[in-house]
C-alpha cells in the first residue's frame, strides 16, 4: 500500500498524531513499522476502553506492520499518574504478575499473534543498577516532570506528589529507547508520556518515535473515563449477557461516542435508540465472544424484557427487608445488581413510571407495599428481580 493511502487509513479515530509528516515519511521506509503499546496490569481486566487502542494496534498490524505489546510489571507497581488527583496504590510483584498473565491472553482477543512482539519491561529495569538510574533521571528536568497538567493541579490543590511518580513517565518513555519504537499508541492522557519517549530517543541517537494518541473512552457513567476501579467498564472476557446487560444500560447520549469509537461508524440519528442499544451490545458481544452468543443473548434480552414473557424469564431473586417503595427500589439495585442508587435516583425512576410490579407502574414515592413471592419488580428498561 501507498503511504498516503495508509496514512489515510491509519488516522482515522486519531485525537491527535505528531505528526502526520513523521510518519507518512516512517511508512515510506519500505519496511515494518515498530509500533508500540504499553499495558500496566494494575487490574486483572483489560476492557473496552483497552479495545480502542488495541484495534488500532491491530489496524497498524493488518497493513504490514510489528505489533509490540509491553506489559508493564515494573511500571505497574509505580502506577501511572496522568489523570490522578492523588497517589496510585502500590501493588505487588505477586499482583502484578497475576494480572499480567490475564493480559496476555486477553491482547489476543483483539491482536494477530504472529505479528505481535510480546515483551515485560522489568527485562530491563529489574537489571538496572542505581547508577543507570541516576543517569537515565539525568535525560529529564524536573521543570519538565512539573509540566503534567495533572501534577501541576496537584501542586496548586495542595495535594503531595511522591518522587516515584515522576519516574513514570521517564520509565515510558525509556521502553520506547530499549524497543526503538517508531510509533506509540495511547489515550490522550499518554500524550506527556509519549512526548518523554520522543526526548530520551533523541538523546540516545535514535529516529524520533511518531505520537499517535486516541479519544478516551467514557465509562457506563458517561462521565469518567472507563475504569476497573471506578466499577464503570466493560471487560473483554465478561460472559456475552453480562457484556450486553452493561451496554444496554448506557444512556442514549453516550450512544453517540460508543459508536465510533467503538465500532468504527456514526450512530444513525434516525434509528430507535432502543434498538440502536441492541445493535451495539450485539456487534460488542459477537467481537469478543460469537455471533452466535451474541444472537443468544440478544433473544434472551428480548425474552426478558418483553412485557408478555417476562414472568418466566430467569431473573435475579430479591427480598426486601422494607416495605416503603423508595427503599424497595434502592435495595433491589443494590443487593441484585450490585449498582448504587440514591433515594433521589429511586423516587425519579418511580415518578416517571419505570417502576413495574407484575407490569403495573408503580408511580407514588410514598407507597407502601406488601410483596409476595414470585412478583416481578421491574426497575427499568433492563433490569427486573423476582420478589423472594
Amino acid at each position: 500500500m501507498q503511504p498516503d493511502e495508509a496514512l489515510s487509513i491509519l488516522k482515522q479515530g486519531a485525537a491527535q498524531v505528531i505528526s502526520e509528516p513523521e510518519l507518512r515519511a516512517k511508512l515510506a521506509l519500505g519496511r515494518p513499522l515498530r509500533v508500540k503499546l504499553g499495558v500496566d496490569p494494575t487490574s486483572p481486566d483489560l476492557h473496552l476502553g483497552h479495545a480502542i487502542i488495541l484495534r488500532k494496534l491491530r489496524q497498524f498490524q493488518d497493513l504490514g506492520h510489528e505489533a509490540i505489546l509491553i506489559i508493564g510489571d515494573f511500571t505497574s507497581m509505580i502506577g501511572d499518574p496522568s489523570g490522578r488527583s492523588a497517589t496510585r496504590p502500590q501493588l505487588s510483584r505477586e499482583q502484578v504478575a497475576a494480572n499480567a498473565e490475564t493480559y496476555r491472553a486477553q491482547a489476543f482477543k483483539v491482536l494477530d499473534p504472529a505479528r505481535t512482539r510480546l515483551v515485560a519491561n522489568g527485562d530491563w529495569f529489574s537489571k538496572m543498577g542505581f547508577e543507570e538510574v541516576i543517569r537515565l533521571n539525568s535525560m529529564v528536568t524536573l521543570q519538565q516532570m512539573l509540566q503534567r497538567e495533572d501534577f501541576r493541579n496537584r501542586i496548586d490543590q495542595g495535594h503531595p506528589i511522591h518522587a516515584h511518580e515522576i519516574q513514570y513517565p521517564i520509565m515510558q518513555g525509556w521502553d520506547s529507547v530499549m524497543v526503538q519504537a517508531d510509533v506509540e499508541l495511547g489515550g490522550t492522557d499518554q500524550l506527556f508520556n509519549i512526548l518523554v519517549g520522543r526526548d530520551l530517543q533523541k538523546h540516545e541517537g535514535q529516529p524520533q518515535q511518531v505520537v499517535f494518541v486516541l479519544p478516551i473512552l467514557e465509562g457506563l457513567d458517561g462521565s469518567m473515563k472507563m475504569s476497573k476501579s471506578l466499577g464503570n467498564y466493560v471487560g473483554l472476557t465478561e460472559p456475552g449477557p453480562e457484556m450486553f446487560g452493561k451496554l444496554m444500560s448506557i444512556s442514549d447520549e453516550l450512544m453517540g461516542r460508543y459508536y465510533p469509537l467503538l465500532l468504527g461508524q456514526p450512530l444513525d440519528s434516525a434509528a430507535r435508540p432502543l434498538e440502536a442499544k441492541k445493535y451495539l451490545a450485539s456487534a460488542i458481544v459477537e467481537t469478543y465472544h460469537s455471533r452466535a452468543i451474541a444472537q443468544k443473548t440478544l433473544e434472551e434480552w428480548n425474552a426478558r424484557f418483553s412485557e408478555k414473557r417476562l414472568a418466566d424469564a430467569d431473573l435475579p431473586e430479591f427480598q426486601a427487608e422494607k416495605n416503603d417503595l423508595v427503599s424497595i427500589v434502592v435495595s433491589a439495585y443494590t443487593i441484585a445488581f450490585t449498582l448504587a442508587k440514591s433515594r433521589a435516583d429511586a423516587r425519579r425512576l418511580i415518578e416517571q413510571g419505570s417502576i413495574q410490579l407484575n407490569g403495573e407502574k408503580l408511580r407514588d414515592p410514598k407507597a407502601v407495599l406488601t410483596l409476595e413471592r414470585g412478583q416481578v419488580l421491574r426497575l427499568d428498561k433492563t433490569r427486573a428481580v423476582r420478589i423472594a
